[in-house]
């Protein structure tokens, strides 16, 4: 009995000492909570990190910030603006004419543009076995034998490792790879249209690999595409393409250098997935030192990466967010990024809520939880999320979603006025106010037109308005009544909804891929503003092949479409509606397949301006023909909402840049101890129970010492 009685009290002491331990429940190694690491997550494994052919999202999370094209985007600086990365200046430009003289670039003489780019001095490329030598200077790893591959498994299996400056041939030799038809890079057409060269060189490419020849990119080059000595390269483009700046920041057109090309082109580590898809090769400001894509996946500190440093400027405010407090200090400030495969989003939000990620966005499940809205509409955090100290951020997506019209459709397509009010009655029957507020959590802006905000050409307030579908009352923006939809509805010959002539109802279809019961709720809400008009909506739903194939065709009288920027350039959203880019007739990116002389007339003229006064004038009147036309119900730009610990610091969004990792700061410390608080185990409970079971053996227990010190005692 006193032997139990002396387990019995170590347990309460245990159980009472235990009420004040710390986190027991978290996902990483305890040696790394304390360290300089930011934690995130990834829900798709990514398929592409070779920069000629990643071009998703969920990849460029990781290509951008191994890899370094020549420009970048500024971090704070709204609308986006270019800067060098690489590169010593922005790009010089010189224009010349058939006979490759030089003209200027608006003399209407212009055949070609040269791009002419200098890199910095001194860049040196991460520690990778591809660059290893021997003594003798040869590359250690670019022929090796069965045997010698034998007990490689993954890349840090390789025993040595080395580095290199970067050169202009490293980025011209990437040029070269999109034209690689092993390949595949999904910007060769569109960049076969603008690079001199760049098709014939493809064509000669796929010419050698039919022949069964081995290709080698070093060998052969691209007529518009040189170097011009070890730390400057020019691409020749046709006509003029400003445009080209936008590719310049983007993975397709970084460096990459031969000898990792080389390495990883043979047999034997092919089988073992040691490729460039899987490990690439940087100059960024991080590396990938694991790929497990069913698990997790890190990037650490490069630590060849060159001295880069923070921005020193940005826009008014950003000194009171403390978004400035880092200005002209070296970056990046994390030493490691980890990456915890999370295919469920409520897992990753309860984690974010204990502390171990430390970003979130908002899903519809935990928008009421994170988010309320206050009576004029305005979003907040909760009082939870207040109470954690966490902080919203948002911005709206250089991204747009709209209902087009198949203008080539007898009924709602064409130029006539009557054509044109049917368009603009439907317009403003599709309340896409309460669109946004049902479906979307109130996370959108209804749009006045393609372009979103954050880019050159949008108008903020009343001069931005769209007078087709609203009004300027009160200091806002107001839909137009439905009265008026309605009197549109009279002029374009369908009173209530009917035709003026033949008293038929007016039908109209809705082309959708096949969806599934989450949709329904949806179209519902479609029917019901076509109703508002009486007019008939009819959602015909095919499997998504049969839908592309009506597309390219033109059979779609009304579709669901949306486009996300490639690049911050109205150009970008206008060729969309620009005629010769028709989805039926020329195999375009024009879903609309609408065709207006005088709109494609002003954006042969607006695609090749620089942002001054002028192309706002040619950018402002393009909007006034296209918002009469109404090609689009011009739908919404969504916005983004992101939540972030109190630990975060360079917090800013930014939809364009997408090598932002090397800005983000964390105070490790500060997280460390947050997550013991809020981790901390309720022991509490296991002791009433533990107690309970003492109270219920005890008696047992007593009655049993009891028999047996009587037969102690008869003995």
């Amino acid at each position: 009995m006193r032997r139990f009685l002396s387990c019995f009290n170590v347990v309460i002491f245990c159980c009472l000492t235990g009420c004040q331990w710390g986190a027991i429940n978290s996902p990483y190694p305890e040696q790394q909570l304390k360290e300089n690491i930011l934690y995130s997550s990834f829900t798709l494994r990514p398929k592409h990190l070779d920069p000629a052919r990643s071009y998703s999202s969920n990849e460029v999370q990781f290509t951008g910030q191994i890899y370094e094209p020549p420009l970048q985007y500024h971090y704070l600086k709204r609308p986006y603006e270019l800067m060098p990365l690489t590169a010593t200046a922005m790009p010089v430009v010189r224009y010349l004419n058939e006979l490759g003289e030089l003209v200027t670039n608006d003399s209407g003489d212009v055949a070609y543009s040269v791009y002419t780019v200098s890199i910095k001095e001194g860049i040196q490329f991460q520690p990778h076995p591809a660059f290893a030598r021997d003594d003798a200077g040869e590359l250690l790893y670019h022929n090796l034998t069965e045997e010698a591959i034998e007990p490689i498994q993954t890349l840090s299996d390789f025993e040595h490792t080395g580095s290199r400056e970067l050169t202009a041939e490293d980025y011209v030799y990437q040029i070269k790879r999109l034209a690689s038809p092993k390949i595949h890079s999904p910007i060769l057409g569109l960049m076969s249209e603008y690079i001199v060269g760049l098709s014939d060189y493809a064509a000669s490419l796929r010419e050698l690999t039919k022949q069964g020849q081995a290709i080698d990119l070093r060998a052969g080059d691209i007529s518009g595409v040189r170097v011009l000595d070890r730390y400057r390269y020019e691409i020749k483009v046709f006509g003029q393409y400003p445009q080209l700046r936008y590719w310049l920041a983007m993975p397709f057109f970084s460096a990459v250098p031969w000898e990792a090309d080389a390495m990883y082109r043979q047999a034997g580590l092919i089988k073992r997935n040691i490729t460039m898809d899987w490990f690439p090769v940087g100059t960024g400001p991080f590396r990938l030192t694991e790929n497990n894509p069913n698990s997790r996946m890190i990037l650490e500190k490069n630590p060849n990466y060159r001295s880069d440093t923070y921005p020193e400027e940005g826009e008014p405010g950003d000194e009171k967010m403390g978004l400035l407090t880092n200005a002209g200090e070296l970056v990046p400030f994390v030493d490691k990024v980890v990456f915890l495969l999370e295919k469920e989003q409520t897992s990753y939000w309860n984690k974010f809520l204990q502390g171990y990620y430390d970003v979130s966005g908002i899903s519809s499940d935990s928008f009421e939880q994170a988010i309320q809205v206050g009576n004029g509409g305005e979003f907040g955090l909760s009082d939870e999320m207040i109470a954690q100290g966490v902080s919203l951020r948002t911005a709206i997506g250089t991204s747009t979603y709209y209902m087009g019209f198949n203008m080539l459709d007898t009924v709602v397509g064409g130029l006539s006025d009557s054509a044109k009010k049917l368009r603009q009655a439907i317009s403003i029957a599709i309340d896409y106010e309460e669109y946004i507020s049902i479906f979307l959590n109130g996370r959108g802006i209804a749009a006045q037109g393609p372009i979103p905000p954050g880019i050159f050409g949008y108008e903020e307030g009343e001069a931005g308005v769209n007078p087709y579908v609203y009004e300027w009352q009160d200091e806002r923006v107001q839909r137009q009544s439905l009265e008026r939809a309605k009197a549109l509805l009279v002029d374009a010959g369908y009173p209530d909804g009917r035709d003026a002539k033949t008293g038929v109802p007016l039908t109209l279809n809705l082309d959708v891929p096949a969806s599934g019961p989450a949709a329904r709720a949806t179209f519902d809400w479609l029917r019901k503003q076509f109703q508002k008009l009486g007019i008939q909506l009819v959602v015909r739903s095919t499997d998504y092949n049969r839908f592309q194939d009506k597309m390219r065709n033109g059979q779609a009288q009304l579709f669901q479409w949306g486009w996300n920027a490639d690049y911050p350039d109205p150009e970008n959203f206008f060729f969309l509606l620009y005629g010769p880019n028709s989805k039926a007739v020329h195999s375009g990116e024009n879903a609309a397949n609408y065709d207006n002389p005088e709109f494609d007339y002003l954006f042969e003229q607006m695609k090749v301006m620089p942002n001054t006064a002028s192309r706002r004038t040619l950018i402002d009147r393009m909007l006034v023909i296209i918002r009469e036309d109404s090609p689009w119900v011009w739908g919404y730009h969504p916005k983004q909402f992101s939540l972030y610990h109190s630990w975060n610091h360079n917090v800013k969004p930014n939809l364009m840049a997408n090598n932002t990792m090397k800005y983000r700061r964390i105070d490790a410390e500060k997280r460390f101890a947050l997550q013991q608080v809020w981790n901390r185990p309720i022991l509490w409970p296991l002791l009433v129970l533990f107690l309970a079971i003492i109270l219920l053996i005890l008696p047992a227990g007593w009655v049993y010492f009891r028999k047996k010190h009587k037969k102690l005692v008869l003995k």
